[in-house]
């Protein structure tokens, strides 16, 4: 009776002393999974960080490469149109004027003068172009209102805007911005979707200012945008994105549910990220 207690004892000591090996084990398992998980996961957080760094690295070039072309053409302009323009009316306008007849002189007067005012109108065109007229003095929905109507009237394709709630005008730098990324992205339409129709909205949500361009050619979606965002090439589109960061907006390209055409939302925030910067 003794020996059968003693064993009975036994076994349910060994039963215990392997119950508590295999729940130290468990335990051991358990933290060890936690550790290589949390490993995963800041392995996976450090590449995300890279991923996002070289992203930025991107626009920024993209962004300095914008304004580096619109440099150089502004220099070109002014260098190959204005400085020719100029130096010829110098030369009407010489010292040996003086010792010309009057018909000479007053002829030499009127073609400076005219040279002149071709130059006046030249730096004016590149003044319009830095900054369109009809958005600085009424606004976003006039500017875009008159890049379709241009666009209507060549006859190639038929393009509208419609503006639903624009009471109050945005920010000058900002209406610029936003301007600059719709002529971009009807400027992609009218070169590569062979599209029958442009269409922008504008609404607001959420304290946003929401725009909206629809067009049945071919187009992109988001996962296409992200992907030559990262790449060599899509100049343009990362030129949208640069502009978006300062404006602190997004961007979504989709195509719509019936599959017909396709649609770019651009949402830029109503509180001012310029005087936040």
């Amino acid at each position: 009776m003794f020996l059968l207690q003693a064993t009975k004892t036994t076994d349910s000591s060994l039963i215990l002393l392997l119950g508590t090996i295999g729940m130290l084990i468990l335990v051991i398992g358990l933290v060890v999974f936690i550790i290589l998980h949390q490993r995963k996961v800041s392995r996976y957080q450090l590449q995300l960080q890279r991923l996002e760094q070289e992203q930025q690295k991107v626009l920024i070039n993209a962004s300095v490469r914008l304004q580096e072309e619109e440099r150089q053409r502004i220099a070109a302009d002014l260098h190959d149109d204005a400085g020719p323009l100029l130096a010829t009316a110098r030369l009407y306008l010489s010292e040996n004027l003086v010792n010309q007849d009057k018909a000479t002189q007053l002829q030499s007067i009127f073609q400076a003068r005219q040279i002149l005012d071709d130059t006046i109108q030249l730096v004016r065109n590149i003044s319009h172009s830095l900054m369109p007229p009809t958005l600085k003095n009424f606004g976003l929905e006039s500017a875009i209102n008159d890049l379709t109507q241009k666009i209507s009237g060549a006859g190639s394709i038929n393009a509208s805007s419609r503006f639903h709630e624009y009471k109050e005008r945005l920010k000058p730098e900002k209406e610029l911005l936003v301007f600059r990324i719709i002529q971009e992205l009807v400027n992609n339409i009218l070169k590569h979707s062979n599209s029958s129709f442009i269409h922008i909205t504008q609404n607001r949500q959420n304290n946003h200012f929401v725009l909206r361009v629809h067009h049945d050619g071919r187009g992109i979606i988001q996962s296409d945008f992200e992907k030559l965002n990262k790449s060599n090439i899509g100049l343009g589109l990362k030129n949208i994105s640069s502009r978006l960061r300062v404006a602190h907006g997004k961007i979504y390209f989709e195509k719509d549910a019936s599959q017909t055409y396709y649609k770019v939302t651009i949402e830029i925030p109503l509180d001012d990220p310029f005087e936040s910067n």
